[in-house]
Formats: structure tokens, sequence, C-alpha cells
């Protein structure tokens, strides 16, 4: 069997790079469909004060600034649309370039973001709380 040419090569190295690799932050799976009004997302005492909870599959984080006051708020960062990675001393973090997010109303607390985080409706209803 004869050995391929350096042109085969690099053609086909070029050919994976262009048709395998996906932008950053991009996912190959497809979107996540968007979770209809009224659909449970947690329970109260499950998210603390002070903090918060991701729900990726939902692409919701629900914090909770003050004792008793629950805040939603887009998981997709505004920067280059990865998810946020945590919750923690009072900021939404995106571990892709760093920016970071206010528990209280999303707004950006630390670049590269320059746009806050889309609010997001929740309900709550006794210790309940769900999209609205």
């Amino acid at each position: 069997m004869d050995d391929p040419s350096r042109r085969t090569v690099l053609a086909a190295a070029a050919f994976a790079a262009v048709t395998g690799c996906s932008t950053y932050g991009e996912s190959d799976s497809p979107p996540a469909s968007t979770p209809q009004a009224g659909a449970a997302l947690a329970k109260t005492s499950q998210i603390p004060v002070g903090g918060g909870v991701i729900f990726g599959d939902s692409k919701v984080v629900v914090t909770q600034p003050t004792a008793g006051t629950f805040k939603a708020f887009t998981s997709v960062c505004t920067h280059q649309g990865c998810q946020v990675a945590s919750v923690a001393d009072g900021t939404i973090n995106c571990d892709c370039h760093g920016s970071k997010f206010s528990i209280k109303d999303g707004s950006v607390v630390h670049d590269p973001a320059t746009q806050p985080l889309a609010a997001r409706q929740i309900a709550v209803s006794g210790d309940s709380i769900t999209l609205a």
C-alpha cells in the first residue's frame, strides 16, 4: 500500500479542521428546548441565601440575594454564549473568559462581558420555584 502524499494529508487535516471543529462555546448537540412556563425548577430550600443554583438544561440560574428574595436569569453568558459555571461570593461566574454577574440583578460585575444576563420570570409558590 502506498503512503499518502503530503498534499493528501494536508487536505484531510484541513477538511477535519473545517468540518470537525466548532466555534468556542458551541456544542455539537442540538440546542435544548426552552422550558415551558410552569416547569418546576427547584424547592426554595435548594437555593442558598447569598448564592444560587444553575439549571443548565433549562438555561436558567436562580439566585437568592437576600433571605426570601428569589431572582432568575439566563445562564448563557452574554460575552460569547458559554454556559455560566458557578455562583459564589455574590456573583454568577462564567469560566470561559472570567465574566461575573451580580446575583441581585444580573448586571456585569467583571468583564469581558458588557451586557447583563437577561432576567427570566419565575414564580414562587410555597416552597416551589417554577418558570412563569
